[in-house]
């Protein structure tokens, strides 16, 4: 095992983390599992953030201090935005693509779609919400019993969905520009102690880093020396603990199934529930991971193979599905991209960090398939110009996604509410959420990935690699 490489124990890892919560939920041991076991996840997931944060810091510093041209920042900034602008877009129009023509939501029972149509229209009744497709199912007998039915059950509502709701809500009301305002930090100590401030540290790191580099050497050199000490260091952390990633994997994936299942049966229900759903998302997923990305690099990038591309990049997309955080693989993202792809440090330092917080090419396919899904289980018909709307939407909201587990969730619905629909039906997908989460945070650290190569290609900081 010693000389097994570390991608290969992660994913054993994995396979033995769920193998476990069966035998756990089968022999009554989750408790034992999420008081013993979970623990240690958790830990693994803090290690990695709180090494994630000042390594992005102190490594943007270092390689825009490094830049003997500043307008070379310039430059690799706009290709970085277009990149990950036009994989967002693309990544939408998929998602649009694929639950259109496969149309998970209407393989329900039609009487309980039609039930579902009848709730939606007393929802839009009582919160004045137009129904755009201007159908009326209270008003036609044909559908009298079931609004009878509909009408006489009292609806619960999810406390977290509640919670969702009002952060969503937030979020709308806000001034277009203030993603602007909120890049700009109040008080640097509370941005670096707050992971979802990350904008912030990327700008002070910018700024400080630019600053250095237009001061005379001889007073920015110890400066420097500094901050490249202080990135090794953090650097050196990252390896100690992917060390035991294969044990932290095994813990981590065995206590999430184990929070969400009693029995083997229900562990089951995780991987089939929602399967329409569930299928044309991951779909659409595979398409990004195997076929999108791999694509633009083989026919961008000398010499790099389909084979060599997931191997240098495998430890992040497994170290991304298990954690369902961008933020917490950062770090090991960037030794991926730099040692593997043979990316400079100027860009890795600059690209990844942007890209852990603006790109969300797996939450953009998502939130197109989420909002499809239950307009279709709802026998809600969405237009062309709600379906870009939607794309619009979806866009800008994934973008403002944080890189941690679930915050998608959020942003849906915002999606939701763009085209008029219910965002309380975001606790429909809740069941499997977690499971599609670290798949498609998978997608997100692979973009990240290839927009850093890409982007390394034009400026020429792509070195050849012998992998």
């Amino acid at each position: 095992m010693r000389n097994t490489p570390l991608h290969v124990k992660i994913i054993i890892g994995l396979v033995a983390g769920i193998i476990y919560a069966f035998v756990s939920s089968a022999l009554g041991w989750n408790e034992f599992t999420i008081n013993w076991i979970d623990p240690f996840g958790t830990i693994f997931i803090r290690l990695l953030k709180f090494i994630a944060v000042p390594l992005v810091l102190f490594s943007i510093i270092s390689g825009i201090s490094g830049l003997s041209d500043i307008s070379k920042l310039g430059r690799m900034g706009a290709k970085t935005l277009g990149f990950y602008l036009l994989t967002t877009v693309i990544a939408v129009a998929l998602g649009l693509l694929a639950v259109n023509t496969i149309k998970p939501g209407t393989h329900l029972d039609d009487d309980q779609r039609v039930k579902n149509r009848i709730a939606y229209e007393l929802w839009a009744n009582e919160d004045g919400v137009e129904i755009k497709d201007k159908k009326d199912f209270l008003i036609n007998p044909k559908y009298a019993d079931a609004v009878k039915e509909v009408s006489g059950k009292e609806q619960d509502v999810d406390m977290k969905v509640d919670k969702m709701k009002s952060t969503a809500e937030s979020n709308k009301e806000s001034s277009p520009l203030k993603f602007l305002v909120d890049m700009v930090p109040e008080n640097l100590v509370f941005a670096i102690s707050n992971n979802s401030l990350m904008l912030q540290v990327i700008f002070f790191a910018i700024f400080f880093g630019i600053s250095i580099a237009m001061l005379p050497n001889g007073k920015a050199q110890p400066v420097i020396d500094l901050v490249n000490s202080i990135n090794e260091v953090f650097l050196k952390m990252v390896e100690m603990v992917m060390k035991a990633a294969p044990y932290f994997v095994f813990a981590l994936l065995a206590g999430v199934i184990a929070k969400m299942a009693n029995t083997p049966a229900e562990v089951l229900e995780i991987f089939k529930g929602l399967g329409s759903y569930s299928l044309t998302l991951f779909g659409a997923l595979a398409f990004m991971i195997f076929v999108f990305y791999p694509l633009i690099i083989v026919t961008f990038v000398k010499g790099m193979t389909y084979k060599q591309f997931f191997k240098n990049i495998s430890p992040a997309q497994l170290m991304a599905f298990s954690t369902s955080s961008s933020a917490a693989t950062l770090p090991v993202t960037m030794e991926c991209v730099e040692d593997n792809m043979g990316v400079s440090r100027n860009v890795t330092s600059f690209v990844l960090p942007i890209g852990a917080t603006v790109n969300m090419d797996g939450t953009s396919i998502m939130q197109a398939v989420a909002v499809i899904f239950m307009a279709q289980l709802h026998m809600v018909d969405l237009s062309l110009g709600q379906q870009l709307t939607i794309v619009l939407t979806a866009t800008l909201a994934s973008i403002g996604s944080a890189a941690v587990p679930s915050a998608g969730l959020v942003m849906l619905i915002i999606v939701l509410q763009s085209v008029g629909l219910n965002p309380a039906w975001i606790a429909i997908i809740f069941p499997v959420d977690r499971i599609l989460d670290m798949c498609r945070t998978v997608v997100n650290v692979t973009g990240d990935a290839t927009v850093a190569t890409l982007v390394a290609g034009s400026e020429n900081e792509l070195k050849p690699t012998t992998n």
